[in-house]
């Protein structure tokens, strides 16, 4: 079983930057692929970013240029850096896992921007 614990979300003005972080723990031996999806109100989640275990990273097209996304193989951690927030990114933001023990998501943490 894996475990993915978020935080870092917030209410944060436009053209603000916002961290979020997703700590994996649990019985897994291998860590994969790592990334980030978000949900905004009455839409379907989508995907944001990917990175995998080697650190090869890709974006959605809506925040290239504007989020990084990063990993802590050793704290088994990834992390979202966000800049440049507009308020379409609003959202609950997930963090998605893929280990030896199959693809796991977080509970979500919710990023607001707005004036």
């Amino acid at each position: 079983q894996v475990q993915l614990v978020e935080s870092g979300g917030g209410l944060v003005q436009p053209g603000g930057s916002l961290r979020l972080s997703c700590a994996a723990a649990g019985s897994f031996s291998s860590l994969y692929t790592m990334g980030w999806y978000r949900q905004a109100p009455g839409k379907q989640r989508e995907w944001v970013t990917t990175i995998s275990s080697g650190g090869s990273t890709s974006y959605a097209d809506s925040v290239k240029g504007r989020f990084t996304i990063s990993r802590d193989n050793a704290k088994k951690t990834v992390y979202l850096q966000m800049t440049s927030l507009k308020p379409e990114d609003t959202a609950v933001y997930f963090c998605n896992t893929q280990t030896d023990l199959g693809r796991s998501w977080g509970q979500g943490t919710q990023v607001t921007v707005s004036s």
